[in-house]
């Protein structure tokens, strides 16, 4: 059982480990095209030996404290899947069993041609996830393929929020609560 404390000093600790790790300044085109005076490379944390456990801990423990009950945690590859990953180890380590998914851009042309990778998620409470959001673009095509394979997506949770609309966006496109564990201004980002 996590404690408080423990959900406390893993948010701290992992919050230093992004601003040494990942955020980068300079000038930078992000994926929706807009440009910005820095760059927020949360693979070098969700990928990184000490972070990627803290990641998973600090989700939990979002998505827990704000009351929201799934069984699945995933989103679109490639940016969610080391955080599915993470969330589902920490579930485990907590006695609980949830289960990771990745969502393709696409349905395949070929094989079972699923969108949506791993253990089924219809009919189950689904948590969908993201490393950072601008534009919510990459969340909303998760939840949409989430939704197509017959998942029940319960929330949209990421690491970082920069602050550009993706929350709003999400909640009125999805219906439901986005979370997430830092804001930018937690990072020193104007």
């Amino acid at each position: 059982m996590t404690t408080t404390a423990d959900s406390a000093a893993a948010r701290a600790r992992l919050l230093e480990l992004i601003k040494e790790l990942a955020v980068v300044h300079g000038k930078v085109t992000l994926s929706s095209g807009k440009e910005a005076d820095y760059y927020i490379d949360l693979r070098r944390i969700t990928l990184h030996h000490e972070a990627s456990k803290l990641v998973g801990q600090v989700m939990l423990s979002l998505v827990d404290d704000a009351g929201v009950d799934f069984e699945c945690a995933g989103g679109l590859t490639m940016g969610a899947d080391p955080v599915g990953t993470a969330v589902m180890h920490a579930a485990v380590d907590a006695g609980r069993p949830v289960d990771a998914f990745v969502v393709r851009k696409a349905q395949k042309s070929y094989g079972m041609g699923r969108q949506v990778e791993g253990p089924s998620v219809v009919d189950r409470n689904v948590l969908v996830l993201e490393d950072t959001s601008t534009t919510g673009g990459s969340a909303l095509t998760a939840v949409e393929g989430v939704r197509r394979a017959g998942g029940n997506v319960v929330a949209v949770a990421v690491i970082v929020d920069r602050d550009t609309g993706a929350k709003e966006k999400i909640e009125a496109e999805t219906g439901v609560p986005y979370l997430f564990a830092f804001g930018k201004d937690e990072l020193g980002l104007a």
